[in-house]
């Protein structure tokens, strides 16, 4: 994907159909590792515990995990594409502001008696977040894969305070 949007045979073509390719890839192992992920628990939830009560909360959040693990390939695949694109400023305030929102919701959720199931919808609302937000800016005009503007994320030689 570098070479694709920053080498000597640059193509941001080509770059935005190995994006296609990797988020197609990344939505089929999701679906496989979400599939698998909660089939375990589900039918041989002894393997990770023998407490009832313990495998009954595990079976409650069953939903929400399959949901946040489904999307995680996905969202790996397009936050490697703005890494690639040296869009690390984006990368940062994206992952920050969605780590702030994500303790203040898991907060949230948790003074006000959720429990278990309400942390991992909380899990999955933070996954989905950094999916669409990565998604959102790689499609976007001004994105690294439609900017045809090759000073924009330049690197350049931090100075020493």
């Amino acid at each position: 994907m570098p070479e694709m949007i920053y080498g000597a045979n640059r193509s941001l073509a080509k770059a935005r159909m190995l994006l296609k390719s990797l988020v197609i890839i990344g939505s089929l192992l999701g679906l496989i590792l979400g599939t698998i992920g909660t089939s375990i628990p589900w039918f041989f939830p002894g393997i990770f515990t023998s407490d009832p009560k313990v495998i009954q909360e595990m079976q409650k959040v069953l939903i929400p995990f399959y949901i946040a693990l489904c999307v995680t390939p996905c969202t790996h695949s397009l936050e490697g594409t703005l890494l690639a694109g040296r869009d690390l400023k984006f990368i940062s305030l994206s992952m920050s502001g969605c780590f702030s929102l994500g303790a203040l919701l898991l907060l949230l959720v948790s003074s006000k008696g959720f429990g278990l199931p309400g942390c991992w919808c909380a899990l999955v609302g933070f996954q989905w977040a950094r999916f669409f937000l990565s998604l959102q800016r790689l499609i976007s005009p001004s994105g690294v894969l439609y900017s045809e503007d090759l000073t924009r994320y330049k690197l350049e030689k931090l100075k020493a305070a």
